[in-house]
């Protein structure tokens, strides 16, 4: 019995990570259609995840601090190579190929003056690879400014700024959704209710919300998908 749970705890962890797999797997897929050699800023880049998927480029790093010993999530911070605003990333104007900015602007007071930025740095032709949230939990606070960001803003404020919207990808709809969310409830009620590891309550919460309906909600997605209550947005611009 116990090795059924646990194979079934493996398998859940897989469906309930989707976001930033899905995430990773997108960002592979866009360094591997990248020239060798183009230059490359890494915008946000904390633990400069990525960094050796662009080892075929020139890649520069650019986040508000050089965090010494920090963290990003359950990665140390890597070397920053631009410490700065976003709004006022000190390079002159067209100087990268490619700009990668993932899961940031919620954590930006001024997200559209970014996209500004944005603009100005990339070359013309240049590509912008830009994800962020439409539903999400508060994290990195005090640093958590925005719920999340819909289509309509993309379109508005990346047009604004003469980066023509290539494609918009959901993450997700509104099942994925919903079992991320349940598996958050299922944390969330373990950790304040403070239930000892072999309580039946716990057990029940964590099979049902943690385990059982992500399971069943993953699949599901696929046959009925519902974007309106996506995660976030994968979204790829070029600079006119």
């Amino acid at each position: 019995m116990l090795k059924f749970i646990s194979r079934k705890i493996k398998k859940s962890e897989y469906y309930v990570n989707f976001n930033q797999r899905n995430r990773d797997e997108w960002t592979k897929e866009i360094s591997s259609k990248i020239p060798k050699g183009s230059k490359v800023l890494d915008i946000g880049a904390g633990s400069c995840r990525y960094k050796e998927l662009f080892q075929h480029c020139k890649y520069f790093t650019q986040d508000f601090c050089q965090a010494e010993g920090g963290t990003d999530g359950d990665l140390k911070y890597g070397k920053i190579d631009y410490v700065s605003d976003i709004t006022e990333i000190p390079v002159k104007d067209e100087s990268f190929d490619i700009i990668l900015c993932t899961e940031v602007l919620e954590h930006i007071p001024e997200p559209i003056k970014a996209i500004k930025e944005f603009s100005r740095i990339l070359k013309k032709g240049g590509r912008l690879y830009l994800t962020a949230p439409l539903g999400c939990g508060l994290h990195m606070m005090p640093y958590h400014y925005y719920g999340g960001f819909t289509p309509s803003f993309y379109k508005k404020y990346l047009e604004k700024y003469g980066i023509e919207l290539i494609s918009i990808e959901p993450n997700g709809g509104l099942l994925k959704h919903f079992l991320q969310e349940s598996n958050r409830v299922g944390g969330q009620v373990i950790k304040y209710k403070r239930y000892t590891r072999f309580n039946v309550k716990r057990i029940i919460i964590k099979y049902l919300f943690q385990i059982l309906i992500p399971i069943y909600l993953y699949d599901m997605d696929n046959e009925l998908f519902i974007e309106d209550f996506t995660v976030g947005y994968h979204v790829i611009g070029e600079r006119r």
